[in-house]
């Protein structure tokens, strides 16, 4: 773990999370456990490295890709509570799991059997399925980031951190995701979608049934090559016991051509669950035929099934033995028998891969050498408006024009912004025409700007990239917008603006914290102190009457310091003196003089001198 990291355990991170212990490492984040003191209840906190932290980019991108996992909510996805943008820090709070990863489970049980198997694939397929409604690719799935609960559920983790990653490594055309499970297309370098964690699912199940990965290597460039080019054996070749339908299943989602992959983690959910139906209605005391299933005697005949289709195998014959059953010659006849069948479809894929290779090659660059044709350059049509093109009469027959659309703001509607073949290329001239794919631009398309003023701003985002928007978010504080809600956006609700244009959000922080400086009031009156202490948008507490050597009027104490720093409105208590403690006058016993013995005079009189009442003094007096 970075060293770094460990200045973080045992402090408070927002006045709420308190860091316990480090967990877990990554190369990107260390994830710790830690309390939140507000719902009392243990969460995980992934911290990206501080070295991370340091790039604003990487930093707003884990920003985004946060909110964007925040709105996901579902039981086999770990729930992503909250995250903190700071000058310093970034992280994501997202529940604790109490359990094992797959990986760890699969390293301690080794293969797996299928009914397991079948259980956690279905559990992570529903994952992925509401993950990619949203539109939130994994990229990532592995055993690594599969949590198993001590229920048997499966939780899928880091949805938000592979998101990030692929968004970090794409600039530099680098492969994303774990190479031993990574798709044929991410190995390449080229844009993924949901059909790329459907592959990496098939890996997973791969490894599941048989306890091993379909590809090795020296090191991760000849995986990753074996991903593009090579097929693995069969799950059957390496356990013969795993059922035919779920061996099928396994090798059509890691099917290298993503067009006959499964296209969607929801037609995969039909095929585990059809698979599961089929197994479930198979008596328990029948065993398994030569298709990996069981067989059932119905009239006489032995049928087997895999999922799919049934199949007549003969009449009167005795029930077909399971593996376990079989001599050991037997078994090791049939294991051959599998071998030289996987041998001769290895032999006739290479045979089909050479095929289309050479055709490819004949119709773009060797039928133009051995065929003497006239030939013509393909004319630049970028730029041309699509209706002048398929209106000349010069191309007429000898192009054949079919057209595609895209939005494109910088070109108007009806300009060919790109072609098929490209332009200037030289080609045969067939009687039939030569097949030309136009790109047209439909413009600018026109969406007006949803209102999402005063809305939770995971709501508002979404609303605002359904609509067709790019989003860029800022927080700033606000003492009339609830935290989290949104302040603004710019442009402004109603206005209309092309497709792909981005907003920008202002998101409320919350009210803000004004300081202020206490002003030093000793010694001024009291209206000039109570006059100070407004000027400085502070609250004039009670102003007490106290007796003092200091003037009449004045202020003598203040409750906080002197040019202290305290939040607006603070209540500063006074104390004004009032005067010395007044001498009371003498009497006349005390001021006469002493009596002669000799002569007695009488007693003088001597009146108090006059005094005026005292002004009372109140809190508001003075």
């Amino acid at each position: 773990m970075d060293n770094s990291m460990d200045k973080y355990l045992g402090q408070l991170l927002d006045n709420r999370y308190e860091i316990i212990e480090v967990i877990g490492t990554g190369g990107m984040a260390v994830v710790y456990k830690a309390l939140c003191h507000r719902l009392n209840r243990y969460v995980a906190v992934k911290m990206l490295k501080e070295d991370l932290a340091l790039d604003e980019e990487f930093r707003h991108r884990f920003h985004t890709e946060s909110q964007a996992v925040a709105m996901l909510s579902h039981p086999n996805i770990v729930a992503v509570y909250d995250f903190s943008r700071s000058s310093d820090m970034e992280y994501i709070v997202m529940e604790l799991i109490e359990g094992i990863t797959l990986k760890q489970y699969m390293k301690k049980k080794g293969p797996l059997s299928w009914k397991e198997a079948l259980h956690f694939a279905t559990q992570i397929a529903k994952a992925l399925n509401h993950a990619h409604s949203r539109g939130i690719i994994h990229r990532d799935i592995k055993p690594h980031n599969i949590m198993i609960v001590k229920d048997g559920t499966i939780k899928v983790a880091d949805f938000g951190i592979a998101c990030l990653q692929n968004a970090q490594n794409t600039a530099g055309q680098e492969t994303v995701g774990s190479v031993h499970y990574i798709s044929p297309e991410q190995a390449k370098g080229e844009d993924v979608d949901a059909r790329s964690d459907i592959y990496s699912l098939g890996v997973v199940l791969y490894e599941m049934l048989t306890g091993r990965l379909p590809f090795e290597g020296d090191s991760p460039v000849s995986v990753a090559i074996q991903h593009i080019s090579s097929t693995p054996a069969a799950p059957r070749e390496v356990n013969p016991e795993i059922p035919a339908g779920i061996e099928a299943i396994t090798m059509k989602a890691m099917n290298p051509n993503h067009e006959e992959r499964y296209q969607s983690a929801e037609e995969l959910l039909a095929d585990l669950e059809e698979f599961r139906k089929s197994q479930a209605s198979i008596p328990a005391n029948v065993g398994a035929g030569a298709l990996g299933m069981a067989a059932a005697e119905t009239g006489g005949y032995m049928t087997a099934h895999d999922g799919e289709r049934q199949y007549i195998i003969s009449k009167n014959v005795e029930p077909i033995k399971s593996p376990r059953e079989l001599s050991r010659e037997g078994y090791k006849r049939r294991r051959g028998r599998s071998r030289k069948v996987s041998l001769l479809s290895g032999l006739f894929v290479v045979l089909v891969f050479i095929l289309a290779i050479f055709v490819y090659l004949w119709n773009s660059w060797l039928k133009d050498i051995f065929t003497e044709a006239e030939r013509i350059n393909i004319p630049n049509f970028v730029g041309s408006p699509y209706e002048d093109i398929i209106e000349n009469e010069e191309f007429a027959g000898v192009f054949n024009f079919t057209v595609v659309y895209a939005v494109d703001p910088n070109s108007p509607q009806g300009m060919i912004i790109g072609q098929s073949p490209e332009a200037y290329r030289s080609m045969m001239l067939v009687p039939e025409g030569i097949d030309i794919e136009l790109k047209v631009s439909t413009g600018a398309q026109m969406v007006q700007v949803p209102d999402v003023i005063n809305k939770d701003y995971r709501v508002a985002i979404q609303m605002l990239e359904e609509s067709g928007f790019l989003v860029e978010t800022e927080i700033k504080a606000s003492n009339e917008i609830t935290k989290d809600y949104v302040v603004s956006t710019n442009p402004a609700p109603g206005q209309l603006l092309s497709a792909g244009s981005t907003i920008y959000v202002i998101i409320s922080g919350g009210p803000e914290v004004v300081t202020v400086t206490v002003p030093n009031l000793v010694g001024l009156t009291q209206s000039a102190a109570v006059s100070a202490l407004e000027r400085a948008n502070l609250t004039v507490g009670t102003i007490s009457p106290v007796e003092s050597e200091m003037p009449e009027g004045t202020i003598i104490w203040q409750s906080t310091p002197a040019y202290s720093q305290v939040k607006e409105h603070t209540k500063i208590y006074l104390q004004v003196s009032i005067g010395p403690k007044e001498t009371p006058a003498p009497t006349p016993e005390e001021t006469a003089p002493p009596a002669d013995d000799d002569e007695v005079s009488p007693p003088a009189v001597t009146a108090p001198p006059p005094t005026e009442p005292l002004e009372p003094v109140g809190p508001a007096g003075r």
